[in-house]
Order: C-alpha cells, then sequence, then structure tokens
C-alpha cells in the first residue's frame, strides 16, 4: 500500500513541533511496510487534488497567516478543496485551523479570509490560552500543548473534537476543543499531537488508506515509548492544572 501525503506550508506555518505529526505518521506507515510519500507544498507551489489522501496544515504567526490566507484564494484554495472532496484525510491545527474555516478576524487588522473547509470562524481574544492540554474524545484521553488567543465558534455543520479536560479549548467558554467535519480535523494541540497519542495517529493512517484501498485494517505496533510519553504528558498536564 501507499499514502501520499501533502504538508502544506511546512515552511511557514510549522510552530511548536507540528512538524512532528508529520514524523509520526511517515514511521508508523513505514514500520507497517507501507510506501508513504511526502510533498511539502508551500506559497506559490500547486496542489494537485487529485494525488494526496492526507493533507496536513500546521500553526503560524499572524504575519505567515496573512501570507497563507492570500495564497489560499482562488485556485490554490479550490485544490485543497477538491482533495477533500476526493476523499482526503485533513488534519490542521492552530492557524491551519483557523484558515480551513470561514475567517480569522484579527484584533487589529483586515479579516483573514479561509477556504470554508470546515464549519467554524475565529476572532482574535485579549488573552493568551498556554499550557498543557487534556481531551477526551473518541479515540481516547488526547495529551498535547496549546498556545493560542484566538476564539473558535463551531457552526451547525462541525462538531466538537473532543471535550477539555484540561485547556482552554476553542474559546475558553463552551469546554469543548477543536472541530470535525467529515474528514476535516481541526484542532490546537500542539507539542505534537500525534507522537504521544498513536491511537489517533494510526485513525487518520487508516482513514487516509481507506480513500484508495477500501477498508483497511492496521496491524498493531509496539507502542510502549509512545505510551511512556503519553502517561508523561498527562500526569505533567494534571499536575499543572
Amino acid at each position: 500500500m501507499k499514502l501520499e501525503i501533502a504538508h502544506l506550508y511546512h515552511d511557514v506555518m510549522n510552530i511548536y513541533g507540528d512538524r512532528g505529526n508529520i514524523i509520526t505518521l511517515v514511521q508508523r506507515c513505514r514500520w507497517r511496510g507501507i510506501e508513504v510519500n511526502v510533498s511539502g507544498i508551500t506559497i506559490g507551489e500547486q496542489l494537485d487534488p487529485e494525488k494526496y489522501d492526507l493533507l496536513f496544515f500546521g500553526g503560524g504567526q499572524d504575519q505567515q497567516q496573512y501570507a497563507v490566507a492570500d495564497d489560499l484564494k482562488g485556485e490554490k484554495g479550490q485544490a485543497v478543496l477538491k482533495a477533500i472532496e476526493n476523499g482526503a484525510v485533513s488534519l490542521n491545527v492552530c492557524g491551519g485551523y483557523q484558515l480551513m474555516g470561514h475567517y480569522y478576524q484579527p484584533d487589529d487588522g483586515p479579516k483573514l479570509p479561509g477556504i470554508g473547509a470546515i464549519d467554524v470562524f475565529t476572532k482574535a481574544g485579549n488573552r493568551r490560552f498556554i499550557g498543557n492540554v487534556i481531551v477526551d474524545t473518541e479515540w481516547g484521553t488526547l495529551v498535547a500543548f496549546e498556545n493560542h488567543s484566538g476564539l473558535t465558534y463551531l457552526g451547525p455543520k462541525a462538531r466538537p473534537f473532543g471535550k477539555s479536560v484540561v485547556g482552554f479549548g476553542n474559546n475558553s467558554e463552551d469546554g469543548y476543543e477543536g472541530a470535525i467535519q467529515g474528514k476535516i480535523y481541526g484542532c490546537y494541540l500542539h507539542g505534537s499531537l500525534l507522537p504521544k497519542n498513536p491511537a489517533f495517529a494510526d485513525h487518520l493512517i487508516k482513514q487516509a488508506l481507506e480513500r484508495r484501498y477500501g477498508s483497511v485494517e492496521l496491524p498493531p505496533l509496539n507502542d510502549t515509548f509512545e505510551t511512556a510519553a503519553h502517561n508523561s504528558a498527562l500526569k505533567r498536564a494534571k499536575e499543572t492544572h
């Protein structure tokens, strides 16, 4: 089996360890004998909507988000939407999450339009949410790290990614973290997310493979180190809560 991954804006939207998500996806595929290819696609470069099984879009600062939002206008954004329509899985963290929604409204400056792939919108808040995070999800308890001031709100087409146990979540108001719409996943979970949460990493791999191959069962891996990292992060988050 083969997996094609597009790492969107890998050189400008890559903070707080987000690249570790790509490393994890690649390694967990290779351990299973799955061929995997990662294409970094940045500003000014085209995306083939027929090619990719999985899209990853990380976080960045406001300055980078302006440039990326401009690049996503027109043909580039339409190609991302087409890839999702064609069955690609999409994981989006922080700034990537915001730009996959309808818009991000900074505190000072023009509104950044998103591509509307997921039914959320974001506005700047006056408080920075930072710290370790615990989220209850359908893939078990996830651990991560957040650092954002954006306040994201879900529309009726999206559902929460999970319930915030420790951390501020989407907006510090509704008690939820992230959003899911079809095979699109958005969240504020840095740190990076997938190395410490192997069950969710495998869920993404499985869904992405099913685009080409139909129903797929992944052979289990020895996750001793991943589980130890998860448990250590869980313990630290509880202690600092």
